[in-house]
């Protein structure tokens, strides 16, 4: 396939500005900011948009440009270090052995990369776009699967009534940072995708990230339908058959992308279960490619693929109705022996309830051997939240792993930050193990530091005065009221910084829960605080909406004006501006429905703290020196306490200084978050741990099962139906148990009828935590497949504590993630 974009002509010295524009590395790259600002200063300082510079800038200026040698010097110099780049073989390259991955798929509903790329709602998006963005630095070999999307999500307007308004500017692909891919004879690239009655054609579109690319399906095609020319108009489309349809092109339309790019990646990740339709197609591939009936190549793509679930409430999961799924469904049961029935059981807790709505989340574990939470105590909630799944499994051993979500460092560092860790750390610091970086930041002076962050305060003051003018210009305010906009906020007060989506369980107006003893925080006269808030409500959520009536109202207290400000539309631009500007985060989730919450990482590398609910990443994170907590026991005992901590502990730690001005216990909670934190919560160490816990396991496992024509795969299959066929047979005889010494020595009689004694394990239980193998000793007399078990184990519990199981077995499953019956002895 070859590439093609459109830029307008370019003058021949300057062709490389387009080469630059169009990889999105220049997001967290800032190596060529001088070079676009000389194309229209005033344009980048509004926009940063390289992209968007190119398709608005003067012929004039561009001739201009081509005879300044320096520029052109410039130019070439940039280009050939994109290209050492592009070349260089990053951490993956040495850390791959002979188990990682030799390419991995990532599939996404949206990516956050860069806010003139919109095609993401939230933090689900951003952390696809971190992905990618680290994937690139460390050179891992990823290709990311997505949607374009014509109107995107909504942007905000807050009318003079304090409303959230919204509206849908259309995405023109061709003023977008991103090439229409085409065949080798120019012509568009089309995948051809089958739905129920008709074919809809989509069409591909790359996004370059760096080493990474991004392919985007699209299917608004002259040759489709109106309707169907829609499917991809909208993020997170209403209705249940087009949001049916979306996941269906993404799932299906992204498989068999990746088989006509000629792509056939040893892992694919689905970024929660909006991608669930990739499990179906990616086994049809494989069982047309390789000669494997479906249930056989089902072993081998499950191996591969890795599902990160993100949700920690149950209504959140996508459902649909089983008459809609049977309509797109149905095409899998012709290669194969599947009935629809039991294909469509995949997406059900209860696989023989005709009723039950086929849920994504389902399918996509189902379709998974691998299935990882994004915090550890998100771990817990997703192990029960899946727990139907594994009837009679204890809740600590359904098979749902943790691997916490970071952020994409060199995106969120502000200019002073990136200055500060290049002279503590060098400019490679984000592309290997950055396990040590600790250490050289504890060299810092507290002065360094102090000057660090009265710096970073003074560009966010600069910032916000800037867009809180443009925004009441936008909305008709006054020349006065505008004008009042340069006088917002002081750059040396205390400044508090919380944005979100505004929904119920957010909690965004927790800290509006005392209003005036709020005022009386921000308008102390010697110990100033003031506060910056942005976030949107969808477009459906009226809770969401009324709460942010409710700051509005409050920022237009006479009092306050001037002191909190919420800046509208918010987006990538106005996150990494607070992030990189802030002294404190504040975050307050109703426990535990953070699955994660990574917009208090972003504050990390900037040297702004903490002040947060235990939930998501903060509770595995926390710790007095770092910042501070909230325990999560209710909105008026956690009101209580945010308001106590910010009163009692921020406003004295910001406010007490030394001789030479220096706060030096808020320095030193700077110091130790910078130091210990940042590392840790980077998608550097993200995606080093998915290759470590995930994908070199997941890869092995894939490689194995098709090797030799798929025999392993055969042979696990029909381990499977066995233990199916005959698990009713399991039982269990009177148990004995003896007191030797310190110990219990148990003897279990143990049943397992047609059952051979390898396809189990057996074992004694002391729950929660205790499991222990149990030996086989001898055949019982008499009984097909009966044996006794015995084990000796510590007699500190008593011997009622301990009963006896079965459960399947087989060295190269994956379990119980792939077989998940079982039997207790009581």
């Amino acid at each position: 396939m070859s590439i093609f974009f459109q830029t307008g002509s370019l003058p021949e010295p300057l062709a490389g500005l387009a080469t630059l524009a169009l990889d999105l590395r220049w997001s967290w790259n800032h190596a060529a900011d001088r070079l676009w600002r000389r194309l229209d200063a005033s344009l980048w300082e509004r926009e940063s948009n390289p992209w968007m510079l190119l398709q608005s800038v003067s012929r004039e200026t561009l001739e201009t440009l081509a005879r300044d040698q320096d520029f052109v010097a410039q130019l070439s110099q940039l280009l050939a270090e994109r290209e050492r780049y592009l070349q260089e073989p990053g951490w993956y390259a040495a850390a791959r052995g002979a188990d990682g991955p030799a390419g991995i798929a990532y599939f996404s509903l949206e990516f956050g990369i860069s806010e003139a790329l919109p095609l993401y709602a939230g933090g689900l998006g951003v952390l696809a776009g971190d992905y990618l963005k680290s994937a690139s630095d460390l050179g891992l070999p990823v290709v990311g699967i997505g949607l374009l999307y014509r109107e995107g999500y909504f942007r905000q307007l807050i009318d003079p009534q304090g409303r959230q308004q919204e509206s849908y500017p259309g995405n023109d692909p061709w003023q977008l940072p991103l090439q229409a891919v085409a065949e080798a004879d120019g012509s568009p690239l089309t995948i051809e995708l089958l739905l129920p009655g008709r074919t809809v054609r989509l069409r591909v579109w790359l996004v370059e990230v760096g080493r990474v690319r991004l392919y985007l399906l699209d299917s608004n095609d002259p040759f489709n339908a109106p309707q169907d020319r829609g499917i991809t108009a909208k993020l997170y489309s209403g209705g249940q058959e087009p949001r049916l349809q979306q996941e269906y092109v993404l799932g299906v339309g992204g498989c068999k992308l990746l088989e006509v790019l000629g792509i056939e990646p040893e892992i694919c990740h689905l970024n929660e279960g909006h991608s669930a339709f990739a499990v179906l197609e990616r086994t049809r591939f494989l069982a047309q490619k390789h000669g494997l009936d479906f249930r056989e190549a089902w072993w081998v793509a499950r191996a591969g693929n890795v599902f990160t679930t993100h949700t920690a409430v149950d209504a959140a999961f996508d459902r649909f109705a089983p008459e809609l799924v049977r309509k797109y469904a149905r095409a899998y049961t012709e290669f194969s022996d599947l009935a629809l029935h039991e294909l469509l059981g995949l997406g059900r807790a209860d696989p023989d309830d005709d009723a039950e709505p086929c849920n994504m989340a389902y399918l996509a574990l189902r379709g998974c051997a691998h299935t990882n939470a994004v915090s550890r105590q998100h771990g817990d909630v997703s192990r029960a939240l899946f727990s139907r799944l594994f009837p009679r499994w204890p809740l600590d051993e359904v098979p749902i792993g943790h691997v916490t979500n970071g952020v994409h460092v060199p995106s969120w560092d502000s200019r002073e930050s990136d200055a500060l860790w290049t002279q503590s750390c060098g400019k490679a610091r984000w592309k290997g193990d950055a396990a040590d970086l600790h250490e050289p930041l504890c060299d810092l002076s507290a002065a360094q530091l102090w000057e660090f962050a009265g710096a970073r305060r003074a560009s966010l003051v600069r910032h916000v005065r800037q867009v809180l003018g443009a925004q009441r210009g936008l909305r008709g305010e006054t020349r006065q009221h505008i004008a009042e906009a340069a006088e917002v906020l002081d750059p040396n007060a205390l400044t508090l910084g919380f944005a979100r989506r505004f929904t119920a369980y957010k909690r965004p107006n927790l800290l509006l829960r005392e209003p005036e003893r709020l005022e009386r925080l921000l308008l102390d006269a010697t110990r100033p605080v003031q506060l910056v808030v942005a976030g949107k409500a969808h477009p459906d959520d009226t809770e969401g909406k009324h709460l942010i009536e409710q700051w509005q109202q409050f920022t237009h207290r006479s009092g306050v004006r001037g002191h909190v400000v919420f800046l509208a539309d918010y987006d990538l631009g106005i996150a990494a501006q607070l992030v990189q500007g802030v002294d404190l985060w504040i975050n307050t989730p109703s426990r535990p429905y953070e699955a994660c919450g990574t917009s208090g990482m972003k504050v990390l590398v900037n040297g702004g703290l903490n002040l947060s609910v235990l939930d998501g990443w903060w509770a595995e994170a926390y710790t007095p020196e770092v910042g501070w907590a909230i325990d999560g026991d209710g909105d008026a005992l956690d009101a209580e306490t945010l308001y106590r901590l910010l009163e009692n502990e921020v406003v004295p730690a910001f406010y007490e200084r030394d001789a030479d001005g220096i706060p030096q216990a808020w320095v030193a909670r700077m110091r130790a978050s910078l130091s210990q934190l940042t590392p840790a919560y980077s998608s550097n160490r993200m995606l080093r741990d998915y290759v470590e816990q995930l994908y070199r396991p997941a890869a092995t496992a894939y490689r194995r099962r098709l090797a030799d024509g798929g025999a392993l795969a055969h042979e696990l299959q029909a381990w499977s139906e066995a233990l199916q066929r005959h698990w009713d047979h399991v039982h269990f005889g009177e148990v004995e148990a003896r007191r030797e010494g310190e110990d219990w020595l148990f003897h279990v009689p143990v049943y397992l009828g047609d059952l051979s004694p390898d396809s189990v394990r057996v074992e004694l239980c002391a729950l929660p935590g205790t499991c222990l193998a149990m030996q086989r000793e001898s055949a019982i007399t008499g009984a097909a497949h009966g044996y006794i078990y015995s084990v000796r184990v510590g007699a500190e519990r008593p011997q009622d504590d301990y009963t006896a199981r079965v459960r399947p077995w087989h060295a190269e499953a994956v379990l119980p993630s792939e077989c998940g019956l079982i039997a207790w002895q009581r």
